[in-house]
C-alpha cells in the first residue's frame, strides 16, 4: 500500500517507526525547520529526521494545500493518507487525494477534546482517563467518523510530556491495528456524537499564568499540564518565576492571601496558600538560572511571606 504519511513533532514517531516496519511504500510530509533553543539553531521535524535515516522521500511545506507541495503529494498517488499531529489544516482537494481516504491518530477519546491541545487540556480539566482515536478525516475539526480507541489512565501527578510519550506509543499499536482491519475489511465507521463534543486550543505562554485563587488541586493539574511546555509561571517580586512541579495539600488551610509563602525554608519546603488547601512548590526556575528544587532555592532566598502573583 503507498502511504503518505503527515506528522511533526514527537508524538508522531511511534506511528511513522511502526509504518517503516511494515512492507507499505511511504512518503512523509511535515512542517518546516523551525529556529529551537536560546541559540535559535535551525532544527528539522523529528519525523523528518527519521525518515531521511530510514530513506524515505519527505517534503517539507509549510502549506500542503497549494501550490508544488500539493503537486508533489498528488504526483505520489497515495492509497491512504495518515495524519498524527500534522499541524495543517487539509482542505477537501488534499483529502480527495488518497482512494482511501485519511485516517488522523488524535490523542483523546472523541468527541472529547477536539483540537490542538487535547493531552494538555485533558490534565489541566483534572481528568483521570484518556486515550487515542483514529478517525476518517473530513474537513471538520476532528469530526470524521471514529475507527478504533483505546483508553489509557492518567497518572495522578503525570506530566504532559510524561503522558505524550505514552499515547504516542499507543498511538502506534491504534494504528496499526486500524490498518490491519482496513486492509482485511473488517473496519467499521462509527459517526460522532457532536451533542457530546468539546473543543481545545493551542495553549499559548500568556495562558500559562498561574491564578493562585484556584484550589491547589486545580493548580497541580494546571502545573503538570503545562510541563515541559509553555510552562506554568507566576510573578514574584517582578520576576518571572517558572513552576515545573507540585504538591497540592488540600486538607492544609491557611487564611492568607492566595498566592503567600506560608512556609519557606530549606529543611520543609515552600508552600503557598490558594483558594483552597496549600500547594508545594517542588521544583521551580529563576529567569537566567536553572530549574531547581525549592529547598535548593531557599538556601540562598528568603521568601517567607513574599506573595506570588
Amino acid at each position: 500500500m503507498r502511504i503518505a504519511f503527515l506528522g511533526t513533532p514527537d508524538f508522531a514517531l511511534p506511528s511513522l517507526r511502526m509504518l517503516c516496519e511494515s512492507s507499505q511504500e511511504l512518503f512523509v510530509v511535515s512542517q518546516p525547520d523551525k529556529a529551537q533553543g536560546r541559540g535559535h539553531r535551525f532544527c528539522s521535524p523529528s519525523v523528518i529526521c527519521c525518515a531521511r535515516d530510514k530513506g524515505i522521500n519527505t517534503l517539507q511545506t509549510d502549506c500542503i494545500s497549494k501550490g508544488e507541495a500539493f503537486q508533489k503529494l498528488q504526483d505520489f498517488q497515495p492509497d491512504l493518507m495518515i495524519t498524527a499531529a500534522f499541524g495543517q489544516i487539509l482542505t477537501q482537494e488534499v483529502l480527495d487525494i488518497p482512494k482511501l481516504g485519511c485516517i488522523n491518530v488524535h490523542a483523546s477519546l472523541l468527541p472529547k477534546y477536539r483540537g490542538a491541545s487535547p493531552i494538555q487540556t485533558a490534565i489541566i480539566n483534572g481528568e483521570t482517563v484518556t486515550g487515542i482515536t483514529t478517525m476518517m478525516t473530513d474537513i471538520g475539526l476532528d469530526t470524521g467518523d471514529i475507527l478504533l480507541q483505546k483508553v489509557i489512565e492518567i497518572h495522578p501527578n503525570e506530566t504532559a510530556g510524561e503522558l505524550t510519550e505514552r499515547l504516542a506509543v499507543l498511538g502506534s499499536e491504534v494504528l496499526k491495528d486500524t490498518i490491519t482491519a482496513l486492509e482485511n475489511g473488517t473496519l467499521k465507521r462509527i459517526p460522532q456524537d457532536h451533542s457530546k463534543a468539546t473543543k481545545c486550543r493551542t495553549i499559548s505562554k500568556s495562558k500559562a499564568k498561574i491564578d493562585f485563587s484556584k484550589s491547589a488541586k486545580q493548580l497541580h493539574d494546571f502545573v503538570r499540564g503545562m510541563n515541559p511546555s509553555p510552562c506554568a509561571f507566576a510573578f514574584l517580586n517582578e520576576n518571572t518565576v517558572k513552576i515545573f512541579k507540585t504538591i497540592p495539600h488540600s486538607e492544609m488551610k491557611s487564611g492568607e492571601r492566595p498566592g503567600t509563602a506560608i512556609i519557606a525554608s530549606p529543611k520543609q519546603g515552600l508552600f503557598v496558600s490558594t483558594g483552597e488547601g496549600v500547594l508545594e512548590i517542588v521544583e521551580m526556575q529563576y529567569p537566567n538560572s536553572r530549574c531547581m528544587e525549592a529547598k535548593c532555592v531557599l538556601n540562598s532566598k528568603r521568601l517567607l511571606g513574599e506573595v506570588f502573583s
